[in-house]
């Protein structure tokens, strides 16, 4: 696996730009596709060794359902680290490639959270139905993680399913959505002028 790529100031700064356009605006925020691909909107998906299984039928059925899918890997039990995946789908969101990512591990939780850390990024570790539609609903979140260790590939596909379909409450939420963009622009700023 390539070794992880760390943005430049200039490049934080581009991402910070592009977040404020594409990713939070105010309540009316577009939920049109990023990036169609010959009129599929395009979504990544990664698993590490203990989720590679259940990403793969993740995206058979994302493509049975008409969605373009990225997969950034892995294809085997042979052990990787789950943050390089989650990096590698967060980059392709943030950078708008890719208008959802979704990565699969053990439980959810790690990718969640090396997600997170790429600017513009609102990972969700959803476990059940209620979880996912809240996570689009409320949080907008762009980046859904999922733990097999947990769930069964079934219940996996129906909060797939859940999350994809869940319309994005922007009037009622969209102020807290843009607080956290907020919290994240406050530290990338600070860090990209460190750099400079």
């Amino acid at each position: 696996m390539a070794e992880p790529r760390t943005p430049s100031a200039d490049h934080i700064r581009i991402l910070v730009g592009r977040i404020v356009d594409a990713t939070l605006e105010p309540a009316g925020a577009s939920s049109e596709p990023v990036a169609p691909v010959d009129g599929q909107t395009m979504v990544a998906v990664a698993g590490d060794h203990g989720g590679w299984r259940m990403k793969d039928a993740i995206g058979s059925w994302l493509a049975e359902q008409g969605y373009a899918v990225h997969d950034c890997g892995t294809h085997s039990d042979e052990a990787v680290d789950y943050p390089d995946l989650a990096a590698d789908v967060a980059r392709l969101v943030a950078d708008g490639t890719c208008r959802w990512g979704i990565v699969v591990d053990g439980a959810g939780i790690g990718s969640a959270m090396a997600a997170n850390k790429v600017p513009g990024v609102r990972a969700a570790n959803c476990h059940d139905l209620s979880s996912a539609r809240n996570s689009r609903e409320h949080n907008y979140a762009n980046v859904l993680t999922l733990g097999a260790g947990f769930l069964g590939t079934a219940l996996a596909l129906q909060i797939v399913e859940t999350w994809l379909a869940t319309e994005w409450g922007a009037e009622r939420h969209g102020r807290r959505v843009q607080k956290i963009g907020a919290i994240e622009r406050s530290y990338v700023g600070a860090a990209a002028g460190k750099e400079s």
